[in-house]
């Protein structure tokens, strides 16, 4: 563990993927470079060196998270080994659990029906999507 909190000059793609946050690389730069990673509140690049103590914050998918970095490493290690790079806010960690929660409750209530509709169905369907397409144009 020494030689992960004295490694310095890591690149934030780099680190990312290390604390598997993003399964390769170049899904890490793709996700910085599109404005989906902060670092200290700033957009970040893929080239910006990390330093222990900074604040990320992050998207991944529809969760968002705000992680603190504890330590610094360039190698892709396993999952446990990973959570030692970083903490994650309080904060943070309440409003996914917020949303979430929101999300199954949005699961509740929409319809899920029993079956596939058949063939006759699908064409009813069909037709009143059309009509309610022709009459707002």
């Amino acid at each position: 563990m020494s030689q992960l909190s004295q490694e310095s000059g890591v690149r934030l793609d780099k680190w990312l993927w290390a604390a598997r946050f993003y399964k390769t690389r170049a899904i890490a730069r793709t996700m910085i470079e599109g404005g989906k990673v902060h670092y200290n509140g700033v957009r970040g690049k893929p080239s910006k060196t990390v330093e222990v103590g900074a604040e990320i914050r992050l998207r991944q998918g529809n969760d968002e998270r705000t992680v603190t970095i504890l330590m610094v490493s360039a190698q892709r290690q396993g999952a446990t080994q990973a959570q030692a790079l970083y903490c994650e806010t309080p904060e943070s960690i309440a409003k996914r659990e917020k949303i979430a929660l929101a999300r199954k409750m949005n699961a509740l209530t929409m319809p899920h029906p029993e079956r596939r509709p058949d063939k006759k169905e699908r064409r009813t369907l069909l037709r009143f999507k059309q009509t309610n397409l022709q009459e707002s144009d």
